[in-house]
């Protein structure tokens, strides 16, 4: 049985084209179609129902040190205020999960997961937890929303009751909405300038989701949030991170901590067991390469496979990630990916981001 989220009545209403994703009934696209939620992205404004990603509440003396142990990404380092993205690994150096972790005190986190690991994570992390750490699941309660875009800042600062002017990149802060206590954070996954939005019930998600359509941002849906996050090159649970990949050949460096043990760290920080890295690729063509396609050298020598690929409206070609053999990964390097219906398509090995006009960094004043 699908689950429904706080916004479920919404997207029917706006005649949502809806799947399945997580175990949630999601949208995927809207009445204008994919294309025009992700130039809106881009240009000026949507909003996404992100309300299926898990949220946990980790809290105690030992939290820390624990989370440290848990997770690839450093803990001990984060400021009140601050949010960090990193790996939750297994022993083997493979990712059960990617998520973010928001430091609320000195004593208490907030970690924010995939929607179809939240139950697998829970459990994981819990099993890994001292006896003075203490977890909670709180997805069920939580509404969560992303607004992104150049013109989010001009909606979110009429909607708010504080000012967001000062909130960084990859930070948080309480604020309020309709003398509601809500976080907001910036640490989108799309590549615009944008914020997260968390409600604990479900009337003020259903009316911050009204009042930004009110205020002029498009709603968009899972496809066009997979085009904004594969042009920016980040990677998506279950095609690019799995169990049985190695955390290190992700490419994803910042996320993995060098100056700490963690679980599966022993195989993760040996160089010698990275065999494949990570690419970017630009194809010839608007056809497109799909999760398992073949890629080849100009020898006709197997290098690797594909994870994603898309049609890419910024770059007006398609685009796609993929493994290859570490030694063949030069930026340049001609490469051709065989389809699984027999396909030949011409691709060139190009550095992330695809898309690298994004306004993700910006300071909020330069856009009030």
């Amino acid at each position: 049985m699908l689950k429904k989220t706080f916004l479920y009545n919404s997207h029917i209403s706006l005649n949502a084209k809806m799947s399945p994703f997580g175990g949630f009934e999601m949208p995927i696209q809207y009445a204008e179609g994919i294309i025009q939620e992700h130039l809106a992205t881009r240009n000026s404004a949507t909003v996404f129902d992100t309300c299926h990603m898990g949220e946990f509440l980790i809290w105690g003396t030992t939290a820390n040190k624990d989370l440290e142990n848990i997770l690839s990404c450093n803990v001990s380092n984060l400021k009140i205020g601050q949010c960090k993205y990193g790996f939750i690994c297994n022993h083997k150096g493979g990712v059960n999960d990617d998520q973010i972790i928001y430091k609320i005190s000195d004593t208490e986190f907030f970690m924010v997961v995939n929607a179809s690991t939240q139950l697998s994570d829970f459990e994981w992390i819990n099993s890994h937890l001292s006896s003075n750490t203490f977890i909670k699941n709180i997805s069920e309660e939580t509404g969560k929303i992303d607004l992104q875009g150049p013109l989010s800042v001009k909606i979110i600062s009429k909607i708010l009751k504080n000012p967001i002017n000062d909130l960084k990149y990859y930070h948080w802060q309480h604020n309020y909405y309709k003398n509601k206590k809500i976080i907001v954070s910036r640490t989108g996954y799309t590549g615009e300038i944008g914020f997260e939005i968390y409600f604990d019930d479900s009337k003020h998600t259903i009316d911050f989701w009204n009042d930004c359509l009110s205020l002029g941002a498009k709603p968009a849906g899972l496809g066009a949030r997979d085009i904004l996050r594969l042009e920016m090159g980040y990677p998506l649970y279950g095609h690019e991170l799995n169990e049985n990949q190695n955390a290190a050949e992700s490419g994803y460096s910042n996320a993995i901590a060098r100056n700490k043990q963690f679980i599966g760290s022993n195989v993760i920080l040996n160089p010698s067991n990275i065999h494949n890295l990570l690419c970017g690729i630009k194809l010839n063509s608007r056809r497109t390469a799909r999760n398992g396609d073949l890629i080849y050298d100009e020898k006709g020598q197997n290098i690797g496979r594909i994870t994603s690929g898309s049609y890419s409206p910024s770059l007006g070609c398609s685009i796609a990630l993929g493994y290859i053999d570490k030694n063949k990964f030069i930026t340049g390097t001609q490469v051709i990916i065989k389809t699984c219906a027999n396909v030949e398509i011409n691709g060139i090995i190009v550095d992330l981001p695809f898309y690298k006009n994004g306004t993700l960094r910006k300071n909020l004043q330069e856009l009030l």
